[in-house]
């Protein structure tokens, strides 16, 4: 059984449990590749006087992780919880590929620590929390006063409006964004949104497979090339958020969760193309991308994962932020964030997670 069925065998038995008000969509933070960027440390008076707790997560989860590391270290006196937040495939790499230690490692898109990680850097991962995409936009926006679920697109297109998403080798909402505006097409009856909006402007690429889903080809990232006058492309959405504060661009796609957070005005895209409902995956699966590195993602519900790596240097603290994580703390500091908790967690590789871990999920 492939993970995608595992994982929704599982969550339909649950989907009653699952709280499911107010979802998200981002996943950046301003980074370089190999350093990646520490939200803290320096600030903190533990730091350097005890021990230190490495996470790696996703930018779409920073508001949240934050609250969780204030709790953590109240809780753990003398503990230092240094976070970089990144897209979440940079993450993953910085441990698969550059070889860098972190504690835990929390990703917009559990798929990828199956399909990235598993088994040689991680046993297992549990899925936590869920999302959904939005179009995120200020009073300052061209057309503010006029968009709406029914007209997004046609906004989008109009002369001197601009928009932003992320890289889709990087960030799993940037491969999402291609997701939901192809999906956008078969929805709206208008075939030319996902040629408009993306492929006549970026260096991406479309095909219509056989079994009838699209499949989305993306370039190296050095080969996409953007038409800057409308769009902006960078490699994590915290990136978009200051661009959208500052006037930068008008529109762009992120979590529902992060433009909560934000404070930011958005447009709830309908369920059958915003992945964000349950009850829409086998739409949602009609619509593949494929990335630079070979690897090709399948639209499903966003749905957020976590692990402890292998490679972690302080596993019995980590296990402890897992279990703040995933009880109910955690929950109500999610829920508060606009970004629902799954409840109880659902996990692989059960029998492999820690002991005080183990009663929190399914």
């Amino acid at each position: 059984m492939n993970v995608n069925s595992r994982f929704f065998k599982l969550i339909s038995v649950l989907l009653i449990l699952v709280v499911f008000a107010g979802l998200g969509c981002v996943d950046n933070q301003s980074e370089n590749e190999s350093a990646g960027t520490m939200e803290n440390g320096a600030e903190n008076p533990s730091a350097g006087t005890g021990e230190v707790l490495t996470i790696f997560h996703a930018g779409s989860l920073g508001v949240p992780f934050e609250e969780l590391e204030a709790e953590f270290e109240a809780q753990h006196p003398g503990v230092d919880v240094q976070r970089e937040a990144a897209g979440s495939a940079q993450s993953v790499r910085k441990i698969t590929e550059l070889g860098k230690q972190a504690d835990v490692l929390a990703s917009a898109d559990y798929v990828l620590i199956p399909s990235m990680m598993m088994p040689e850097y991680a046993d297992w991962y549990a899925a936590f929390a869920r999302n959904q995409i939005v179009i995120a936009y200020t009073n300052e926006s061209m057309y503010s006063d006029e968009i709406n679920a029914d007209n997004w697109y046609e906004i989008l297109r109009r002369p001197g409006v601009t928009y932003g998403f992320s890289n889709p080798n990087d960030d799993p909402c940037g491969y999402r964004t291609q997701m939901v505006t192809q999906l956008a097409e078969s929805y709206y009856a208008d075939s030319e949104i996902y040629d408009d909006l993306i492929l006549d402007k970026t260096g991406m690429t479309a095909t219509a497979e056989e079994n009838g889903t699209v499949l989305v080809h993306v370039p190296a990232s050095e080969s996409l090339s953007p038409d800057t006058s409308k769009i902006m492309l960078r490699s994590m959405e915290v990136e978009l958020s200051s661009a959208l504060e500052m006037g930068e661009i008008d529109y762009f796609y992120i979590y529902r969760s992060v433009a909560v957070q934000h404070g930011f005005k958005f447009v709830e895209l309908p369920s059958e193309i915003d992945l964000g409902s349950l009850e829409y995956a086998d739409n949602y699966s009609k619509v593949q991308v494929e990335m630079a590195n070979g690897e090709v993602v399948t639209g499903s519900p966003i749905v957020y994962g976590v692990t402890i790596p292998k490679n972690a240097k302080n596993p019995e603290l980590a296990a402890e932020f897992v279990k703040l994580l995933l009880d109910e703390p955690g929950q109500q500091i999610f829920i508060e964030n606009g970004q629902p908790p799954i409840i109880p967690a659902i996990a692989e590789g059960k029998d492999s997670m820690p002991e005080e871990v183990q009663a929190l999920v399914e």
